[in-house]
């Protein structure tokens, strides 16, 4: 079965492009039309903004991406025999039968798993009394005949007999809700459509929360109530947020006492919460938002435990009792702030605290005892860069602890430690087949000093044999926005490039949160091209100690590190053999100036508003459409989706048709749109290993590699 999803994968990759004419052959070039983008503060003439076509149905401009795709495709055909060979060599590392491990809830044992040669996870549950499995949602049965198709999130019950699941058909994130009756297998007739993927139950069964977005912008606007049975038009109101500077989601405690509606900018958070008994009453808010003000928090008998930056910019943990919310001055320190480790996350539990720390870029696990935390302490690694991170943790009457570990070397591991006993058990390990063998290579973490003399930490992974005589390639990875860390965690699809010699670099760069709250704030807002300069400031580094040969640098990033992606091709083109841009965020002030444009409005805290000249300024001089100029750049490979809801596809297209009039030397520009999926790339596990073949592909050829 293998083989054959194999085969099917590699037939449909394999165009023929003999039917295209030589003038086919070369690059597509955009034709330019008068625009003027105005602004309070300069207007500027956008050429390419035809390419904005937000009914996606336009034939000048389906058949402008559709060329572009040909020539991707002619491009690439010659070396498709490499491409083929990637395909399956990634595929082939995947267990394909494989299961995640089950968590038990209720009466059941909840899991999902996958079946040999298919795309898409089978969700199921077995009974703790007799073990006989019920498949609730066979995702490849749903998405049968549809080009994209994605389960987003789904809930069970409280009386665990019905599934609430929210699907996307089209790979925009605009959800619809849909609810199984597990007893009988078949969907209720309720459905609710244009929603964020959030779910809550209220305790009675029948009551459903979830959000409703703007159909335009996709900003999360109103929560609605739903009872089974009614009329999806008659759902109630029982939320609507007027700011749309805010996210919004709805869910349930860890308890299931309470149902909570989840506010939060970049700045700044809010909860209202309701009693999951009685979904007749009104929300409280757990404290007023205040901007410059952040917090989430967990429920646990009669109290709320509070992750905030209230006086501690890498957070601290307090408490308030049930019925003293809605005054923060109510609120009791718990575990005191310390401007060297950052707070990321926390789980409860009857007898213990566990607190998800980073600590020099590193995340680890911490546990306290409630009556004894003068006795805490930390689950231990044995490797210089890892990941460690909670796992499912479903019950809270437990002294059972599930985590995460993995590293650049060390698969998905799913440990549980008795937190008790201090009795620690591997549950699984990731099977990765096609002979590999973690031993073969080494994890390591160094220190790249920034063009301000920031210490900017860099995890790398390698062969064991590697030498550092300045001769390897290098493949540099980096996000760098949002506060959102890139973890050294494991990949199984980056060896195809490390066994051939390459070394893989993560750079923890400003902007996101490795370091804790002030690593990103330096690289945000008036301090962004911090972000930029830092990725540069690791390139140079690798290639000075001996890590990376300087003309064998690639480069990857994607969404906001497309953005990264472009910035560092205007600023420094000369160090890179190439650069790889996956749904990049390049045209930033444009995107920025128009409200309309999808989740724009939520985005002025982290990038800035250009109405204010001061963020016009800034952000005009490195939006990499804008500074794109008359001089030599790398290879380059950009990617979007045509239905992007995060980033709209138009940003790329315009980038990729100026480039091409602009750029002076003779490499590679090759633009890849997928007309069917979204933001995420291609709905099918298969199908998305795919297209990591088709980059390291893309890379290798320019190497004069060919297997």
């Amino acid at each position: 079965m293998q083989k054959t999803m194999i085969s099917l994968l590699l037939g449909v990759s394999c165009l023929s492009s003999s039917w295209l004419s030589a003038e086919d052959f070369a690059a597509p070039v955009a034709v330019q039309q008068p625009y003027t983008v105005k602004s309070p503060h300069g207007n500027r003439q956008d050429p390419y903004y035809w390419l904005r076509d937000d009914t996606r149905t336009s034939p000048t401009v389906l058949d402008y991406l559709q060329r572009e795709n040909d020539y991707f495709s002619h491009y690439s055909s010659g070396y498709q025999a490499l491409t083929d060979k990637l395909t399956a060599e990634i595929i082939g590392r995947i267990k394909q039968d494989d299961s995640s491990v089950p968590y038990n809830k209720g009466e059941f044992s909840y899991y999902s798993r996958y079946e040999a040669g298919k795309e898409y996870p089978i969700y199921a549950r077995k009974s703790l009394k007799d073990g006989i499995e019920q498949v609730m949602l066979d995702v490849n049965q749903l998405a049968a005949g549809k080009d994209f198709y994605q389960v987003a999130n789904m809930q069970v019950s409280p009386d665990q007999q019905l599934l609430a699941y929210m699907e996307d058909t089209n790979g925009r994130r605009q959800y619809t809700l849909k609810v199984r009756d597990l007893r009988t297998g078949q969907d209720l007739p309720d459905q609710l459509t244009g929603l964020s993927g959030s779910i809550a139950w209220a305790k009675d069964n029948k009551t459903l929360y979830v959000v409703k977005n703007d159909s335009t912008t996709l900003l999360s606007t109103q929560v609605l109530q739903h009872k089974l049975g009614n009329d999806a038009a008659s759902a109630k109101l029982v939320y609507e947020e007027k700011d749309n500077s805010f996210y919004m989601g709805v869910g349930n405690t860890g308890d299931n006492n309470y149902v909570v509606i989840f506010l939060s900018s970049t700045v700044s958070g809010e909860m209202w919460v309701q009693d999951a008994a009685k979904p007749d009453s009104a929300f409280n808010v757990l404290a007023p938002r205040q901007r410059d003000f952040q917090y989430s928090a967990g429920h646990i008998n009669g109290r709320w435990v509070i992750s905030t930056d209230w006086n501690a910019p890498n957070f601290r943990l307090m408490t308030v009792a049930d019925n003293d919310i809605g005054d923060r001055e109510k609120w009791q320190p718990l575990v005191a702030h310390d401007d060297k480790v950052f707070i990321e996350d926390f789980e409860l539990f009857n007898n213990y605290l566990a607190i998800n720390e980073r600590s020099e870029g590193l995340r680890r696990l911490k546990v306290v005892p409630w009556n004894a935390p003068d006795k805490a302490f930390y689950v231990a690694s044995d490797e210089a860069a890892y990941v460690t991170a909670f796992e499912r943790n479903a019950e809270q009457d437990t002294d059972w602890l599930r985590y995460n570990y993995t590293s650049l070397t060390t698969p998905q591991s799913v440990y549980q430690l008795n937190m008790k006993t201090g009795e620690k058990q591997l549950l699984k390990e990731t099977e990765v087949l096609g002979g590999f063998d973690k031993n073969s290579y080494k994890t390591d973490r160094v220190w790249a000093t920034a063009a301000d003399g920031a210490k900017v930490p860099v995890s790398l992974l390698y062969k064991k044999d590697f030498k550092r005589d300045g001769l390897a390639p290098l493949y540099q990875y980096a996000y760098g926005s949002y506060g959102s860390s890139m973890d050294p965690s494991f990949r199984s699809t980056v060896f195809s490039l490390v066994d051939r010699g390459f070394v893989y670099a993560i750079a923890h760069i400003r902007g996101g949160q490795e370091m804790g709250r002030q690593w990103y704030e330096d690289g945000k807002l008036l301090h962004k091209t911090n972000t930029f300069t830092d990725y540069i400031a690791v390139t140079d580094y690798l290639v000075e100690q001996g890590y990376a040969a300087k003309d064998k640098v690639f480069g990857m990033g994607g969404s906001a590190g497309g953005l990264l992606m472009g910035a560092v091709a205007n600023m420094a083109p000369q160090k890179y053999r190439a650069l790889v841009a996956h749904v990049p965020f390049v045209d930033v002030v444009t995107t920025m100036l128009d409200e309309s444009i999808p989740l724009t409005t939520n985005e002025f805290d982290e990038w800035g508003n250009p109405k204010q000249k001061t963020y016009y300024d800034y952000m005009l001089a490195y939006s990499p459409y804008d500074q794109v100029s008359k001089q030599a750049y790398p290879a380059m490979l950009v990617t979007t989706g045509l239905h992007d809801s995060q980033v709209q596809y138009f940003e790329p297209a315009k980038w990729v048709a100026k480039l091409r009039t602009h750029k002076t030397d003779s490499n590679p520009l090759l633009f890849k749109v997928n007309m069917e999926a979204g933001h995420g790339g291609k709905s099918g596990r298969f199908s998305r290993l795919a297209e990591y073949a088709q980059e390291y592909a893309f890379i290798l050829n320019l190497l004069g590699q060919k297997d």
